[in-house]
């Protein structure tokens, strides 16, 4: 192959950079929370330098044993997952995982989790302050155990007060993850936007149940749990598109996102990048696949970038 032949197929190449509320990401393909562990699980499967980021799985500053079992239902189209923020605490975290992902050249996100906005503060400071960490994703899904269990994310008040004490005590990048079950997810958007967030993740699970007709009782021992994979995507899609209409902060869509097509529905709607989730369960090369489809998608469109295609929906 001749130069100009190697220099005109690098100019080919699509530009896949991403920037999520100051964080650069070199494509818009990230990981859900809770879906892909500390990256050691998925390693043996895929390149984790390929990823645009990982979002490790929730911590909290102490460890946490979880729900009751059994903690997993298949639905058709999807999962309940009623897991409860299982999980080794925040020392483990900075101590055992983010030593394993340093060695990849890839952003490193950690969703966090409380009980209390200082849970939430405290967490802030501690990561914020700790090599390794390039922004922080806040699940506001949790119950306050000072407001009688009401979830932080369920009204745009509590959810603003989260997100203000975060900003508070970091100086990286801040992601706020929004729930879907709420009355209106615009209004909790804009609630967290007044308060300082960087940039949005949406959406979490929404709450859902199932019942064994035999022994006539729950299949989750926590009775309820988060239903996620392809059946809410619908759902997830409709969400990016109010919020990015209203809201003026880049968007990570997530909500059932198996295939190529999947990921493109999100960022026509509005989201700057995509976080594949359950679909790492069926196929732990999902994420890589779905990169590896916007980037032919790009390239058989004769799109430059893929920022040309965020919420490029909204302007047909």
């Amino acid at each position: 192959m001749s130069e100009a032949t190697s220099g005109e197929k690098a100019k080919e190449k699509p530009n896949l950079v991403v920037n999520i509320g100051g964080l650069r990401l070199k494509n818009p393909v990230t990981t859900a929370s809770g879906t892909f562990g500390f990256g050691p699980e998925y390693a043996p499967y895929i390149d984790l330098n390929r990823l645009g980021a990982i979002v490790v799985k929730g911590t909290t500053l102490q460890p946490r044993l979880g729900n009751p079992t059994p903690r997993l239902v298949e639905t058709p189209a999807g999962i309940l997952n009623s897991i409860g923020l299982q999980n080794p605490g925040v020392d483990h975290l900075i101590e055992e995982a983010l030593p394993f992902l340093a060695q990849y050249d890839l952003p490193v996100i950690v969703n966090i989790s409380g009980d209390t906005v200082e849970d939430y503060a405290r967490l802030a400071e501690k990561l914020g302050r700790t090599a390794g960490v390039a922004g922080l994703e806040v699940n506001i899904s949790c119950p306050n155990v000072k407001k009688g269990g009401m979830q932080f994310g369920s009204d745009p008040a509590m959810a603003a007060e989260v997100t203000r004490a975060v900003k508070e005590n970091t100086d990286k990048p801040v992601i706020v993850k929004l729930s879907p079950n709420v009355t209106s997810i615009v209004a909790v958007a804009e609630g967290v936007a007044r308060a300082g967030a960087d940039a949005l993740s949406m959406i979490n699970t929404l709450l859902g149940m199932a019942i064994d007709i035999k022994r006539k009782r729950p299949l989750l021992g926590n009775i309820m749990g988060g239903l996620s994979g392809p059946a809410i995507r619908p759902v997830a899609v409709r969400a990016v598109w109010q919020v990015y209409r209203e809201v003026d902060l880049p968007i990570i869509g997530m909500g059932g996102i198996v295939t190529v097509e999947d990921a493109l529905e999100f960022i026509l709607a509005g989201a700057t990048a995509v976080a594949v989730g359950t679909a790492n369960f069926i196929n732990p090369r999902a994420t890589v696949e779905v990169l590896e489809g916007i980037e032919k998608y790009l390239v058989a469109n004769r799109i430059h970038g893929i920022r040309e295609l965020v919420g490029a929906a909204h302007r047909t």
